[in-house]
């Protein structure tokens, strides 16, 4: 089995009944991973913080070795699909992407938006590890119509800031190879009826 550690912000495991989110952090994995600006806060509204955005987004997930599968930012949250080795990585990865993305937006935007991702629970990004093969496709398709779904656009196509690194069916075949789906582990978190929640 592929190397796993959990992290929580708080020690307690579960709260009022319910399981308390972790950060899982597993080697040879697929994850989802999600991050919303607090307060729903039109961030990146206009070309310049997205492409800030971008800009971080290339050069951590290069850094970290994150492979992104498709990623879509609209103005106020982002979703990504990827392939990770090393999950030690992730936290770094996520630590450094967010920090210097809210320092450089709120510098652009000329505001002082802090904290500038973290909600309610102390979290500032949800990450998911991928089980099979129908997840993935499913996690997919809900990222690559991110701006469908707002009604930015018709067609996903049309929205230059949904991203396509590796197509859905190459991108799935090779984890199905690399054997980096999450199999066989008994954990309330993933029972969820739809692919792409929690």
């Amino acid at each position: 089995m592929s190397w796993t550690r959990k992290s929580s912000y708080t020690s307690h495991e579960y709260f009022d009944g319910k399981h308390r989110f972790e950060h899982w952090y597993r080697d040879n994995q697929v994850y989802f991973i999600t991050s919303k600006v607090r307060e729903g806060f039109h961030a990146f509204k206009g070309e310049k913080p997205k492409e800030i955005f971008w800009d971080r987004f290339n050069h951590y997930t290069k850094l970290h070795n994150f492979v992104h599968w498709v990623t879509s930012l609209l103005d106020n949250h982002y979703h990504t699909l990827g392939y990770l080795r090393k999950g030690a990585d992730l936290g770094e990865m996520m630590r450094k992407l967010h920090g210097s993305i809210a320092w450089m937006v709120n510098k652009e935007n000329g505001i002082r938006h802090v904290p500038f991702w973290r909600g309610k629970g102390n979290q500032d990004y949800f990450d998911g590890c991928i089980r099979d093969v129908l997840q993935a496709t499913r996690a997919y398709r809900y990222t690559r119509l991110q701006a469908v779904r707002a009604r930015i656009v018709r067609k996903w196509e049309d929205y230059p800031h949904t991203r396509i690194n590796v197509e859905m069916d190459r991108a799935v075949r090779r984890a199905v190879e690399l054997k980096a789906f999450l199999e066989g582990v008994p954990y309330a978190r993933y029972e969820r009826k739809h692919g792409h929640q929690r």
